[in-house]
């Protein structure tokens, strides 16, 4: 990513806390915002075309801030980003701006690979656990690999747990022939 992306996803979520705006609301303004100016190629080209007075930019922003309910900060970020003429990146700020929000309020994801379904106390108990070393929340993704024949491979980031029975007895079988 741009550098320049960076900084305007870190500006608004300085603008975020700083408000003690709701994060998950406000981001789902923006991706709301996003989608609407994806959809719509009229749009698009008025917000984009530097003829278009600023002053008839932000009215069109107003009325689609109004219909989709935006927290002013949210209106506000979209009309600077217009201003310097940045929506085309609009979609790469969201996404950095949603692993900043993710990070500030201590969320990770994590893919958990298990041989069989899990039931909820399961995954609640899971979740819990990884949450202890992840240092926060987990937002999980669940998949089924029936090839590992028990226990579960959890990916945290970079780091892989693998905590299966086919791991197991492949480290097993690694120690026998090194011995």
């Amino acid at each position: 990513m741009a550098m320049i992306t960076l900084r305007y996803a870190h500006a608004f979520e300085q603008v975020v806390v700083a408000n003690k705006l709701d994060a998950s609301v406000a981001l789902a303004q923006l991706r709301d915002f996003a989608d609407t100016f994806t959809d719509s190629a009229d749009l698009r080209e008025v917000l984009i075309d530097p003829s278009v007075p600023s002053a008839q930019k932000l009215k069109i922003l107003d009325a689609i801030g109004e219909r989709i309910g935006m927290f002013p900060q949210v209106r506000n970020f979209v009309a600077v980003i217009t201003e310097h003429e940045r929506l085309h990146e609009l979609n790469e700020i969201i996404a950095e701006y949603a692993m900043a929000a993710d990070q500030e309020a201590g969320v990770a994801d994590a893919e958990i690979t298990t041989a069989l379904p899990l039931n909820d106390q399961d995954r609640e108990q899971l979740e819990g656990e990884i949450g202890k070393l992840a240092g926060g929340q987990v937002r999980a993704v669940y998949l089924q690999d029936k090839s590992l024949l028990g226990g579960v491979i959890v990916k945290l980031g970079s780091t892989v747990y693998d905590g299966s029975v086919r791991g197991q007895l492949a480290q097993l079988k690694q120690k026998l022939i090194n011995a």
